[in-house]
């Protein structure tokens, strides 16, 4: 070593107690000592932040440090003030100090105490700002999170843009730029904005080897699934990413019924209790943050363990990111994403209200995340290759991290339906979106087909030999292949591109990866939990089955009354023993429970002991009762006699969804008296013919009813008929 370099480890030990560097620290911060203007990309985790401290500490003057999250520098500056006994060593200056705060931070970096003042980029616009920083001698600026200036980076801040015009002004300093992800494309942005195109530039590995990445499908029982993976973690630390508040807060709330320790955090919460949900992460008083992209920025948790995508995020560098803040500590880390087409549509049409030029980019974005999720490649070489960097998937570190390499998925050939594809869309002079287009190979009529007279061509109905979910997934596999491109300004509309036109006439091997998410049809919604998270215990099944019949027949009812079949599957699939248990069963409530319950929790505990059954404690997934206030000011106007009508204008309810809920307040139990909205609609001899229908039949299912009297009565009339007869009958 040489006496500089002697030197700047031994001021690492000093200030940071290190005995070594890491990665490219030691090169990046000898590149600022010679004041050269400086350019690093290091990933999440790799120690970006001390290699602008450590200079800032041993030169003259103070550094100024551009930074976008208040939260981030005040984590920054305690950490610098920690390591000296002089407060004003580190400062922020921005809009939440007030005039004495201000007055005391110029003081400490005129008299040359303060090495580094942490700065957001509105601040450095203020003239009187800028014109006090002309005055004192500054060692150079850093700018961190320095994507943001890149209109490619994911977060796009016009006062960023600015600052190479602010710098210019405090004469000739030296510029670093820091940022943990960035494409070529974004790199070459940068240097441009900055003006810097001369700067040392040092790219880390962006491989982070200990990180396992998965993707998963998105369905209906996405709840249960985070449950039973959290607490296979159980104790341990982790982050859930969604991208709305309000998923944010019943996810939480999910978690902490299902007694996960959990807390929200989003930007509409009050700063003091973000504040304290962020401390109680790191404290370890709770496990699980669920947050949006708000979180995170800047937490150096060493220890989390898992982080997942509840909805998957808007660019890979987001993603990127907010994996990396998993396993920092080089130990385990599971980044899960769970990923459905439907939320990448509800993405696209969120962006379709902005200007054409960010559109465009955004779609770029987002086409680039779908690949991600769909592909049947390694995904770390994929990752690493958007960001420019070669992996070898064969023997590269951490090659078998991945959900891909470890659970190849299965491909089919599928060259003949690419071109049936694209010449579909050719034919049809691009004026569908997806959904047309796949309506036209399957032969399915709607509104717009018929407007656009398509039904009539002959090739209407020419890839019938396939459904409707094997083209979607198709479709979506040949937009990433880049054959063919969503407009931007006709929002969604599918196009063919060159290389398609190209593939038509040459076609090639296309490999279609199956194992995909299609979307679940609207017939599939009412899905029970029993149907999804595995199969329902056959023989406990017929057991109950039985045991219903005997029940019913006691009663005098049908056995649908007592418990309807989606009821008996969840009981069979999570052996509820005691009557609290039984309320947290599919279709369920309190009053059902205490009804008929008795015997059915006595049998399931006989049938538990004599089988030596292990229980799946995760799968009792209770609901948060977040429609508690609906149902509770349905059953109140239903005793004060109020119109229907008015009942689901008051709750923005359409009558289909207000009956939807009734059904479900009396199937659980609860009695609903809607004689006299019934009244009025049929008399007592239609009435009657309907009661004793159901009476009769072995089922109440509404189709088997509208069958039975042929169109004498419509879809609404039965079903409340349907309500009325439970709520007498079984309640």
């Amino acid at each position: 070593m040489n006496s500089n370099e002697i030197e700047i480890h031994k001021e690492l030990k000093k200030y940071f107690g290190f005995s070594q560097f890491k990665g490219l620290q030691e090169q990046v911060i000898t590149s600022i000592l010679g004041k050269k203007n400086t350019f690093v990309i290091m990933p999440t985790g790799g120690g970006k932040s001390l290699c602008y401290q450590l200079p800032a500490l041993i030169q003259d003057g103070t550094a100024i440090v551009v930074s976008p999250l208040i939260a981030l520098m005040k984590n920054q500056v305690d950490a610098i003030r920690s390591l000296s006994s002089e407060n004003g060593i580190a400062h922020v200056l921005n809009s939440s100090l007030t005039k004495t705060e201000i007055a005391q931070v110029k003081k400490d970096i005129s008299s040359g105490l303060t090495k580094l003042l942490y700065v957001a980029p509105e601040s450095l616009t203020k003239e009187e700002y800028v014109a006090f920083l002309q005055s004192v001698p500054i060692s150079f600026v850093a700018i961190d999170e320095a994507h943001c200036i890149s209109e490619w980076g994911h977060d796009f801040r016009p006062e960023y843009r600015n600052l190479k015009n602010i710098i210019k002004q405090l004469g000739q300093v030296p510029i670093i730029g820091l940022t943990a992800t960035a494409t070529p494309k974004v790199q070459e942005d940068i240097l441009k904005n900055l003006d810097m195109s001369d700067a040392n530039t040092f790219k880390a590995s962006f491989n982070r080897p200990n990180l396992y990445y998965e993707v998963r499908t998105k369905t209906k029982n996405i709840e249960s699934d985070i449950i039973r993976f959290i607490k296979q973690h159980k104790g341990k630390s982790g982050i859930i990413y969604c991208l709305s508040r309000k998923k944010v807060e019943s996810i939480a709330e999910v978690l902490q019924v299902n007694g996960i320790s959990a807390v929200p955090y989003h930007a509409g919460l009050d700063a003091k209790t973000r504040a304290k949900h962020q401390d109680m992460f790191l404290m370890e008083d709770v496990d699980v943050v669920v947050a949006t992209i708000a979180f995170g920025m800047g937490i150096d948790k060493p220890d989390v363990r898992f982080v997942i995508h509840h909805d998957i995020p808007k660019s890979l560098e987001s993603y990127y990111q907010e994996t990396g803040r998993a396993g920092r500590d080089g130990g385990e880390g599971h980044c899960l994403a769970y990923y459905s087409y439907k939320d990448v549509e509800k993405l696209e049409k969120f962006m379709s209200g902005k200007p054409v030029a960010e559109q465009e980019i955004g779609f770029a974005l987002l086409q680039e995340v779908v690949a991600y999720a769909e592909t049947s490649m390694s995904r770390r070489k994929f990752l690493l290759h958007y960001f420019g960097e070669e992996f070898d998937s064969e023997s590269g570190e951490g090659a078998d991290m991945d959900d891909n390499v470890r659970n190849p998925k299965t491909r089919i050939e599928a060259q003949e339906q690419v071109v049936k594809l694209l010449e579909i869309v050719r034919d049809t002079k691009h004026i569908y979106k997806s959904k047309e287009i796949v309506f036209t190979l399957i032969g399915r009529v709607n509104a717009v087909i018929k407007a656009h007279k398509t039904d009539t061509q002959s090739f209407f109905g020419s890839g019938s030999d396939h459904d409707e979910k094997y083209w979607m997934a198709l479709l979506r596999q040949v937009l990433v292949a880049g054959y063919l491109s969503k407009d931007i300004e006709t929002y969604g509309v599918v196009k063919i591109t060159k290389e398609g036109l190209n593939y038509i006439k040459k076609p090639v091997s296309f490999m279609m990866s199956e194992d995909h998410e299609y979307n679940e049809t609207e017939d599939e919604a009412i899905v029970t939990a029993a149907k999804s998270s595995g199969t329902a215990d056959e023989v406990l099944m017929g057991m109950l089955r039985e045991l219903r019949k005997k029940v019913a027949k006691k009663l005098g009812v049908p056995p649908f009354v007592v418990f309807q079949d989606p009821s008996l599957e969840d009981m069979a699939l999570k052996y509820p023993m005691t009557l609290a248990e039984l309320y947290n069963i599919h279709g369920v409530g309190e009053g059902k429970a205490k009804k008929y319950g008795g015997e059915f929790v006595t049998l399931i505990s006989r049938y538990v002991e004599d089988n030596d059954i292990i229980r799946p404690d995760d799968l009792v997934v209770k609901s948060t009762g977040v429609n508690s206030a609906n149902k509770l000011y349905i059953i109140q106007n239903i005793d004060r006699k109020l119109s229907l009508n008015d009942i689901a204008s008051a709750k923005g309810l359409s009558m289909d969804s207000l009956i939807k809920e009734m059904e479900q307040i009396v199937y659980s139990g609860t009695k609903l008296n809607i004689k006299y909205w019934v009244d009025d609609m049929l008399d007592d001899d239609q009435q009657e013919e309907i009661h004793d229908y159901f009476m009769e039949s072995e089922s109440d299912k509404i189709e088997d009813a509208l069958k039975e009297f042929d169109g004498d009565y419509d879809i609404d009339e039965l079903r409340l008929m349907r309500i009325k007869f439970i709520s007498e009958v079984a309640n």
